[in-house]
């Protein structure tokens, strides 16, 4: 019979993979606490409304990439293609701008888009992010930039470059689209078929284009956003940088970055990594004001960020590969009394002394045992066999000396001594 694999674009997360995921999970949790920001966690799917009001019905995840199904009651549903929308819903679901007039929230999640598996972005995906509601003002953008940034430095990623840029306030968009329209319609025979697409649909999306010849085709001819924006909006974007700059946060100001979603107002960001290559996009948000109105919810300002975990793992530049998953003792036990008694004492060492315990559960030979032993990287073996426990007695035997001793069964665990006598680490 053919044996089942997993589908294209997801993948599964070894025990090698997962100590490496762990790690930065754990700088993830510890940094946004330190931050002020609390953790949320929302369903795997949501109604498909959710998204493309949210999202942008116009837009590729909408309109190409989204799983989604109609349910035995005749609901329309979707796997989340991104999280923002789902914190939304929640915060107007359970009003939690009632409670503080400032609410931040962070996250870490899993995400599904039917998109090309590529290095970096599989059909299945992981980010984690932050939002911020409540605040209007240059200091709350300040914050969740510099966030972005000093969380990539925290895990060791270097060569970064942030990019930055104001799309001004929805009430700028429709004058500047138009004028856009109609100035790269005079080129529409130069542009590629998606630049012309999004032309008619979604016109800020040409800036997205990664053809150099579309981009020869905007350097030179398309209106910039900036230059059309408020004196308002202006003075907004200008607190944020100097406030970046007293962060000692480096940017440069892209004029053609807009981000890929209908929802951004304002400032919209995006951090990349030479490390990467042509994939070289680690983290990306903006501001979001009218999101959370659109979605039914009060007028409330909002500004966020997402960063993928699986590119974040590849630009990590030091990693110790060292395993730390190997046992600190590996219990090797011969006949039904040891093996009775390994069980015991191995229960006794996790309990009391935070050791990490192997116990030999395939009833090999004393030779196979003590090769598994070694090849488990245990710093200790306990030996029970049988001629040593008919005398009330065990084997210590030290792997990387070679040194052991026969120690009475029940004077064992208080044999290891966390960081004293048996020589392991504290962090156990």
């Amino acid at each position: 019979m053919k044996a089942i694999r997993s589908i294209k674009g997801t993948y599964d997360l070894l025990p090698a993979d997962t100590q490496r995921w762990r790690f930065v999970e754990a700088v993830i949790h510890d940094f946004m606490e330190l931050h002020g920001y609390g953790e949320i966690r929302t369903p795997a799917f949501e109604q498909t409304e959710l998204f493309a009001r949210g999202i942008g019905q116009d837009t590729d995840i909408v309109s190409k990439e989204m799983y989604s199904w109609v349910d035995q009651g005749g609901t329309h549903l979707t796997l989340k293609p991104e999280l923002t929308a789902p914190v939304v819903r929640s915060l107007i679901q359970h009003q939690l701008m009632s409670q503080s007039p400032i609410v931040r929230l962070y996250y870490l999640d899993a995400l599904f888009r039917r998109e090309r598996p590529q290095k970096g972005r599989q059909r299945q995906f992981h980010q984690f992010g932050i939002e911020a509601f409540g605040s209007i003002h240059p200091e709350q953008d300040a914050e969740i930039i510099s966030m972005a940034y000093k969380i990539l430095l925290t895990f060791g990623i270097s060569e970064l470059t942030l990019r930055l840029n104001t799309i001004g306030s929805t009430e700028v968009r429709p004058a500047y689209l138009q004028l856009l329209r109609s100035e790269l319609e005079n080129h529409a025979s130069e542009l590629c078929s998606t630049c012309n697409s999004r032309l008619e649909k979604n016109a800020l999306r040409v800036f997205d284009c990664k053809n150099e010849s579309c981009q020869k085709i905007l350097d030179q001819h398309a209106p910039r956003i900036h230059e059309h924006i408020t004196p308002e909006d202006r003075d907004h974007f200008q607190q944020v940088c100097d406030l970046l700059t007293s962060l000692e946060v480096p940017y440069f100001h892209d004029t053609k970055l807009v981000r890929g979603l209908d929802y951004y107002s304002r400032t919209t960001f995006e951090i990349t990594s030479a490390r990467l290559g042509a994939q070289d996009a680690l983290c990306g948000g903006g501001r979001y004001d009218g999101l959370v109105k659109e979605l039914g919810g009060p007028a409330v300002p909002a500004i966020g960020f997402a960063a993928g975990i699986e590119r974040i793992l590849l630009a990590i530049s030091e990693f110790d590969e060292e395993s730390d998953t190997a046992a600190d003792i590996y219990l090797v036990a011969l006949g039904d009394q040891a093996r009775k008694m390994g069980l015991k004492i191995a229960d006794q060492l996790r309990r009391e002394k935070g050791l990490r315990v192997t116990v030999e559960t395939m009833r090999r030979s004393m030779k196979a045992q003590l090769r598994e032993t070694n090849r488990s990287g245990a710093q200790f073996a306990i030996i029970l066999a049988e001629e040593e426990m008919k005398q009330g007695q065990g084997i210590v035997k030290e792997m990387e000396s070679g040194d052991q001793f026969t120690i009475p069964l029940a004077e064992i665990v208080t044999y290891f001594q966390v960081g004293h006598d048996c020589g392991c680490s504290d962090e156990h």
